[in-house]
């Protein structure tokens, strides 16, 4: 088993120049996307990227990994306990009530008076409807937890307002693409940061010369 994980791990690391070359947990090594997304995940929940494929080998769908990492960093668990119980058969709502937790973890709070529409209308709704210290009553189906847990990740991992991250959701985007379209979004955000910075240095030294 360690010397397989160790293989994937080095797959990984080291993607062969076939575009199309899988690995046993039949994921494709040329999709950057899918790595770029369990990257990502790794970097975010501070765990290995080894680990992250250890939770995919168990069966958990891709965006249901930050979930898994989500609740066992709230429960202060190791993943294999949290996916031990869904595996199990109960719901994600089930494994938050089994630790004791609220919730209140799952909400993302948002910009006043952005109107939610689906898929998040209806999460947002319970929290809307109910006063804040009621919230542990609220009951989110597994969609519900996999949507709110990603627009957390993703916003928090790239600073980017979680209202453009809803959008792109609301579009029907799977979060594998859009993490890899805010991925790229940041990146050239900073490049036109940079670009900017530099164009004001060169003005800041022609001035300089003339005077």
């Amino acid at each position: 088993m360690h010397i397989v994980l160790i293989l994937l791990t080095l797959f990984f690391l080291f993607p062969s120049n076939n575009a199309e070359a899988t690995v046993d947990v039949g994921i494709s090594i040329g999709d950057e996307g899918v790595r770029g997304f369990y990257l990502a995940v790794g970097d975010y929940y501070r765990v290995p990227e080894r680990e992250v494929i250890i939770v995919r080998e168990r069966h958990m769908l891709d965006e249901e990994i930050p979930v898994v990492f989500f609740i066992a960093r709230m429960a202060r668990v190791k993943p294999a306990t949290i996916i031990d119980l869904r595996l199990g058969g109960k719901t994600w709502m089930n494994i938050v009530l089994h630790f004791g937790l609220s919730p209140e973890i799952f909400y993302v709070p948002l910009r006043e008076g952005v109107v939610v529409g689906p898929p998040y209308g209806k999460a947002y709704g319970y929290y809307k409807k109910k006063p804040r210290k009621q919230w542990r009553t609220i009951v989110l189906g597994d969609d519900d937890v996999v949507n709110l847990v990603n627009l957390r990740f993703i916003s928090e991992y790239y600073r980017y307002e979680p209202e453009r991250v809803m959008k792109l959701r609301e579009g029907g985007k799977k979060f594998i693409v859009i993490n890899q379209e805010v991925g790229k979004d940041k990146k050239a955000e900073k490049e036109k940061v940079k670009e900017k910075g530099e164009v004001k240095k060169e003005k800041s030294k022609g001035k300089g010369k003339k005077d």
